[in-house]
């Protein structure tokens, strides 16, 4: 009785662990009976028997034995006298059972075979990988960096997947190496030339989102819920939670004790800053609330053009505003309200400034103390002293002075 093994005929069958069983001994079935049809005709009176666990494939064929000259239909039936040549025993009305030699379908129906096979393999290992992370949008996975390229990093999976993050879909201060672990969450999955395309990202607010699930318990268990999230990665990120149960805080369960669950959070998002906030319907308190850190004095809200005009003391507008302009724009973005900032009591627009605790990542906190000490808080306000007098006014040399005017007024240049 003929056979041949799968696993040496056909070096695809090793790679295809991730396909249950039965569904790859259905296609090589498939496979085979094509051939079987192209050599016979049909591949009524044939078992293609498959055994998955050795790699073993054998083809029966059946004929029933009929009377010498009976023979009607020659692929269903035998002549008696031809069957007693296979085996004397055998009697008329039995049924013949008689393995067929796969080197019978000759070399080049059986190449023809094996690149049909490997290509449904391919194909069937492309459906499992869609499905698998079709399933998982939204979840976060941890994947090894294995190849670093300027527009997008190549990375595997456990299985050995490959999946792409984006530069697109990166954090500005991210840095990987070859070889390093990293957490992304699953974004799309995309279709380039027939092949699927895993797409990861570290921007999305889904990110955000699973992060604080990790971090805080409460919203695994679905007692707070996240309403909203607006990031600018790498910058800030504002957070709109709710609580279903009266006694818990739901900005404090996700800040945590001392700040214990958020740091992890803001780590790993390169430090980007992180705003808590609970969710209200009232627009007037979310809008209040959604300008953080900054305070507000009154409001103007226009709710049919949906326009709201905030006032402030002038030492907030800052912040307000926030650095690059940042703040009100994410606070826009979380009530869906046009945010126009005021000076109090004046009713002016308030001349661009920053505060200069948003330029922590580039001029050392001391340096920053040194200044709030004699009064400069914001970016103009140091501007608008001559490098003489904060020479005199503070411990600062003169070089440490021209680089730190350098480093504001490039920031009034870009905006």
């Amino acid at each position: 009785m003929a056979s041949i093994n799968l696993i040496e005929a056909f070096q695809e069958f090793k790679d295809a662990e991730n396909i249950d069983r039965p569904t790859m001994m259905k296609v090589v079935e498939d496979v085979f009976k094509t051939l079987l049809r192209k050599k016979y005709g049909s591949d009524e009176n044939f078992d293609v028997i498959v055994n998955a666990e050795k790699g073993d494939l054998e083809i029966m064929r059946r004929r029933m034995i009929v009377n010498d000259g009976e023979v009607m239909d020659p692929l269903a039936e035998i002549a008696y006298k031809d069957a007693a040549k296979i085996e004397p025993d055998f009697e008329v009305g039995e049924e013949l059972y008689e393995g067929i030699d796969i080197m019978d379908f000759g070399r080049r129906a059986i190449l023809a075979a094996k690149q049909t096979l490997a290509s449904r393999i391919g194909d069937l290992k492309k459906n499992v990988l869609v499905k698998k992370y079709s399933d998982r949008i939204g979840e976060i996975i941890n994947a090894e960096v294995y190849q670093v390229w300027k527009k997008e990093i190549l990375l595997l999976d456990e299985d050995g997947n490959e999946l792409i993050l984006p530069k697109s879909e990166q954090i500005p201060q991210d840095y990987f190496k070859k070889g390093e672990s990293i957490r992304a969450v699953v974004r799309r999955v995309d279709l380039k030339n027939n092949s699927p395309v895993i797409i990861l990202s570290r921007t999305s607010p889904d990110f955000l989102a699973k992060l604080l699930e990790i971090e805080v318990p409460e919203i695994f268990d679905g007692l707070i819920v996240i309403k909203k999230i607006v990031r600018d990665p790498g910058e800030r990120a504002k957070v709109a939670v709710e609580s279903f149960d009266d006694r818990i805080d739901p900005v404090g369960a996700c800040v945590g004790m001392k700040g214990s669950r958020i740091h992890g959070i803001v780590r790993e998002l390169k430090n980007e800053n992180i705003d808590v906030i609970n969710w209200t319907s009232n627009t007037q308190l979310l809008i209040q609330r959604s300008l953080t850190p900054a305070k507000i004095t009154s409001m103007n809200l226009d709710n049919e053009k949906m326009q709201a005009d905030v006032y402030l003391k002038p030492d907030q507008v800052s912040l307000a505003i926030g650095r690059k302009g940042v703040n009100i724009k994410l606070a826009q973005e979380l009530t869906g309200y046009s945010i126009d900032v005021f000076r109090d009591n004046e009713g002016e627009v308030e001349e661009f400034d920053i505060d200069l605790e948003e330029f922590s990542d580039e001029i050392e906190t001391w340096i920053i103390d040194e200044l709030k000490r004699i009064g400069c808080d914001t970016a103009r306000s140091v501007l608008e002293l001559t490098t003489e007098e904060l020479e005199r006014r503070t411990d600062l040399e003169k070089e440490t002075i021209d680089d730190l005017r350098k480093v504001l007024e490039s920031e009034f240049k870009k905006e």
